[in-house]
């Protein structure tokens, strides 16, 4: 198994180039929201174990809001950032990135403040590199190359599929699954497809996930009497602040909401992007720590295989602290449309979205931090609109296929290539045709 890592390079924007980088970065893309995948700069389709790649400039629209605690506004820098998801160790894919698009790079990051002309382009990306504080994968293991063997695999069996309709009608059901065996045998053969067996899992891989399986149950059990102790004063300081922090969901403006439009919907996958400053004080910000440490481990051990929680419409996601923990940026990868997405969290795990997001300034009043918030769906639909970010850049390596079509494909392919079915379990597997 091939396991999936993330790159993420954050550097502050030269203000006076600001102008120069939005030309570039639009220079990228063949139209609002479509991006070119060959393009000259940072030609995407080269990298075969790129799942998506975005480039957005973080530009906290709603930083003022800080002012309803008295507070006078941060002065931060806008900053670039450039995030992916691929396939396989992070040190071999950057070196590859940057010999394939160096020169491109060069010029993207040539708008940033503190990039040289005679800067070591990788060791400059490396030192930048923001490791997600939580990151979710839809099915851990599943590479880009998988993916597109069999979305091709599906592609020329329902093709036979429907060639040999009436041959096939008058089949036995292990008949039909020796028939489809047969012919793709014959396709392998012939090289008009191929079916790559899985790499063998990293040993480092192995080794840390497992310490990560086995560490964190034992720092939470460890750290019970603490956490019993301070329970009580964990729920008086919560509900004093859920009394009194306020809400701030108005109605998007008109003109970041039509911006935000022309980048979506131009395929059944869609990004999204957000980014905002987390409650003043120490308490919502380790509250918040705490909580993306505990949901960070369940998206590595439990939620894996094509879901979050009740939530299987999500290809990759990750959370970022900035600023010291002083801000959040989190994106998403996503099928369907943005209504759609947030009407999925708010059904089927609003708690999770409180526990979350609710620790941002402005948020939908909670009620012991899980209830409440999120299932007020027009306030929470405008606050995260509010905090969305137009993504100047998207690369999806796989469009047209939503994650239920992956996962459909991947049991195509597991059914295939085993040895023997029960009549039952070859007509349940002939349901996903």
């Amino acid at each position: 198994m091939t396991p999936q890592s993330s790159f993420m390079v954050v550097a502050p924007i030269a203000a006076q180039r600001l102008a120069d980088l939005r030309k570039v970065l639009a220079d990228m893309n063949r139209s609002p929201g479509v991006v070119d995948p060959g393009n000259a700069l940072i030609p995407f389709e080269r990298f075969d174990r790129l799942h998506f790649a975005r480039i957005v400039i973080l530009d906290d629209l709603t930083r003022n809001d800080i002012k309803v605690y008295g507070l006078q506004p941060e002065t931060y820098p806008l900053y670039l950032a450039f995030l992916g998801d691929f396939d396989g160790d992070y040190d071999g894919f950057m070196s590859d990135v940057v010999k394939a698009s160096g020169s491109g790079l060069r010029q993207m990051f040539s708008c940033c403040e503190d990039f040289h002309p005679n800067s070591d382009l990788l060791a400059w990306m490396k030192a930048r590199n923001r490791t997600p504080d939580t990151i979710y994968v839809n099915w851990i293991g599943r590479t880009t190359r998988q993916v597109r063997e069999e979305a091709s695999l599906y592609d020329g069996l329902q093709s036979y599929v429907q060639t040999n309709q009436a041959t096939l009608a008058s089949m036995q059901s292990t008949q039909v699954h020796d028939a489809l065996k047969r012919f793709v045998a014959g396709e392998l053969k012939a090289g008009r497809l191929t079916l790559t067996p899985p790499e063998p899992t990293p040993l480092v891989w192995q080794v840390r996930n497992l310490l990560h399986l086995v560490g964190v149950p034992i720092v939470l059990l460890l750290a019970s009497p603490f956490l019993l102790l301070y329970a009580p004063f964990f729920a008086f300081q919560l509900r004093r602040r859920e009394r009194s922090d306020p809400e701030i969901a108005p109605c998007v403006e008109p003109g970041h909401a039509d911006r935000l439009a022309v980048l979506e919907d131009h395929d059944v996958t869609n990004q999204f992007s957000a980014f905002g400053t987390i409650k003043p004080g120490l308490f919502r910000r380790w509250t918040l720590v705490f909580f993306l440490w505990a949901i960070n481990y369940t998206t590595l051990h439990i939620y894996n295989r094509g879901r979050l929680a009740r939530v299987n419409t999500i290809h990759f996601a990750r959370w970022v602290f900035l600023d010291n923990k002083r801000r959040l940026f989190f994106a998403s990868n996503y099928d369907g449309s943005l209504d759609s997405y947030m009407d999925d969290f708010i059904n089927k795990v609003a708690f999770g979205l409180n526990l979350v997001f609710s620790n941002g300034i402005g948020y939908p009043t909670t009620n012991w931090l899980i209830l409440d918030g999120a299932k007020d769906e027009q306030k929470f639909k405008y606050y995260i609109r509010r905090h969305e970010l137009a993504t100047e850049v998207w690369y999806n390596a796989h469009p047209g296929l939503t994650a239920l079509d992956l996962q459909r494909n991947t049991l195509i392919r597991e059914g295939l290539q085993k040895e023997t079915m029960t009549s039952d379990e070859v007509q349940q597997w002939l349901r996903l045709f």
